[in-house]
């Protein structure tokens, strides 16, 4: 008997018409809010102009208080937290 193809349905991303770009002080980043189609939870991430994506630990009840989150860090930390490198756990690099 041969092996059967395994079909792996991935649920749609619905996102939030209030992310997009950001800017403030000269500093553009982009603010993703995002929900899984089905979910009832949103989550936040930002992503820098270096690459880098800040994604919070925990889910949003909904879309603005996500928003809202961001915010509250802007105000508290300012655009330059979200290029801090403290926060970065890089990914492991193959061995040569």
């Amino acid at each position: 008997m041969g092996a059967k193809p395994m079909t792996e349905i991935y649920p749609n991303l619905v996102y939030s018409d209030l992310g997009g770009d950001f800017n403030l002080d000269g500093i553009t980043v982009k603010v993703l809010i995002v929900q899984l189609e089905g979910s009832s939870e949103w989550t936040l991430e930002v992503r820098n102009s270096k690459g880098t994506s800040i994604v919070w630990d925990e889910a949003f009840a909904d879309d603005r208080d996500a928003y809202d989150e961001f915010k509250r860090q802007v105000a508290d930390e300012g655009m330059k937290s979200f290029f801090e490198d403290s926060n970065v756990i890089p990914f492991a690099r193959p061995r040569p």
